[in-house]
């Protein structure tokens, strides 16, 4: 049965030079990151470039990561349009996803009504694990505490969020309303800088970028927090805080596709309207990750 918690790389997805999903790299990634210890897979996020995929590229990406990977997949499913966000939830459940992740609709900010609406539609089509992802940067709309823990009440299948907000009190809030519910709803960090202080509120772990290239690092500090052996992640965290910051040096996943190119994992190709990382930016990255040993 699938738990929410751990650590899930939001994965990128690998283009060739030609703009095609180039899915030897995918399949290499996945087998990396596994290696690494991670709970977890998550394709067609945002570090996956999710809104520069085709419908069937997106099917197909999902199908690849299921297919391949040995750990539970958590696929991203949502849309600012509830059909298809009900369309690829459906074949996600039906390819073998442990769960999915729906982003909030982004572009039309729909009312409360709207929103549960949305969610609740996608609900009713599928029977496994459903996970909110809140990032309010991105969509420019936050989901507030009541309003998930609402959505909890009346989506039978949703079992947690990703949350991105960078607000701690928000976290808190929700995780305090969940336990005074008696609701079965986690939250995992949506940003690897707050994976520590979400989980020292009772978050479960963290849905990360940086662990497309640093797995095992991010699996061990997040073990570790786990365990309550605060110091040990502490310590980790400090080490890896650098990558951290240099994985948002540009717009994500520009620096972390750029990393996985220079550890030979995958290459750096990003589809428009994204650009690649400037020389600068590209010294910086390559800094960060030889003093880490990664390179």
């Amino acid at each position: 049965m699938f738990k929410m918690g751990g650590v899930y790389p939001a994965l990128i997805t690998p283009f060739t030079k030609s703009d095609e999903v180039d899915e030897e790299s995918l399949r290499r990634l996945v087998e990396f990151t596994v290696e690494g210890g991670v709970t977890g897979i998550l394709p067609c996020g945002t570090t996956g470039e999710s809104a520069t995929l085709s419908h069937e590229e997106h099917k197909k990406v999902i199908d690849t990561v299921i297919d391949c990977s040995t750990v539970p997949v958590i696929a991203g499913t949502g849309s600012n349009n509830t059909q298809e966000a009900v369309d690829f939830t459906k074949h996600a459940a039906d390819a073998g996803a442990a769960a999915c992740l729906l982003i909030t609709p982004y572009y039309n900010k729909p009312n409360v009504t709207g929103l549960k609406a949305h969610f609740k539609r996608i609900g009713d089509a599928v029977d496994i694990p459903l996970i909110l992802y809140n990032i309010p940067s991105r969509t420019g709309q936050n989901i507030s505490a009541e309003t998930q823990i609402e959505l909890a009440v009346e989506v039978a299948n949703l079992k947690g969020v990703k949350e991105a907000s960078g607000d701690l009190k928000q976290v808190g809030t929700i995780i305090q309303m969940a336990s005074e519910q008696g609701l079965d709803f986690s939250v995992m960090a949506g940003d690897d800088f707050l994976t520590l202080p979400i989980m020292s509120l009772g978050g479960k772990g963290v849905i990360s970028v940086a662990a497309n290239i640093a797995p095992k690092e991010m699996c061990d500090m997040v073990a570790a927090m786990s365990k309550n052996e605060v110091e040990k992640a502490q310590e980790i965290n400090i080490k890896l805080y650098p990558l951290f910051d240099s994985m948002f040096i540009e717009t994500n996943p520009i620096p972390v596709k750029k990393a996985a190119e220079m550890m030979g994992l995958a290459s750096g190709h990003v589809r428009l309207p994204l650009g690649a990382l400037s020389e600068a930016n590209v010294v910086k990255l390559r800094k960060v990750l030889e003093r880490l040993g990664m390179m």
